[in-house]
């Protein structure tokens, strides 16, 4: 199963300056749970901004730059061949960034979507594609309102493939 996770808002904002643009502790937590154990890909951007490879999890970097490494991490130098690195894993997560984001949705090499919605605007410089009706169906919702750590309003959605 490949599952694509992220957090996005109301127009599809993800980031802004290789950093997040809202503070949400629970999606944090949530983040760390459904992904440890597990292997995560991620591009090289993405990687610079969480600095190091996360705890018990296998961090996977696609990067064009053949020579690159960075010690405690698999490199890739395509989002396919990460996959294929990962394949023994029954759940895989791509975690970003919105490049890798790009290509994962329109070559539907994932299974799932697992998206942290933020019911708000933001200013951003990336953004998560257009979620297709046509291809992915909403299966489960929980909507959180603002409190004392998370201050804004949020959702965790799924998404299941649509399969002909």
């Amino acid at each position: 199963m490949i599952t694509i996770i992220a957090a996005i808002a109301k127009n599809n904002e993800l980031g802004k300056d290789n950093d997040l643009i809202w503070h949400l502790p629970a999606d944090l937590k949530r983040f760390k749970q459904v992904t440890t154990g597990h292997h995560i890909i991620m591009g090289r951007n993405t990687y610079n901004s969480i600095g190091n490879p996360l705890p018990n999890r296998t961090t996977v970097i696609v990067t064009r730059n053949k020579e690159y490494q960075k010690e405690g991490c698999l490199i890739a130098n395509s989002l396919e061949q990460a996959l294929e690195m990962a394949k023994e894993d029954e759940q895989i997560f791509i975690i970003g960034g919105a490049q890798i984001y790009e290509y994962a949705v329109k070559q539907q090499l994932a299974d799932v979507l697992d998206i942290t919605f933020v019911h708000e605007t933001f200013e951003a410089d990336v953004y998560f594609p257009k979620i297709d009706p046509l291809i992915w169906k909403k299966v489960t919702q929980e909507d959180f309102e603002p409190d004392d750590k998370n201050k804004h309003k949020y959702s965790f959605i799924k998404y299941q493939k649509i399969t002909n």
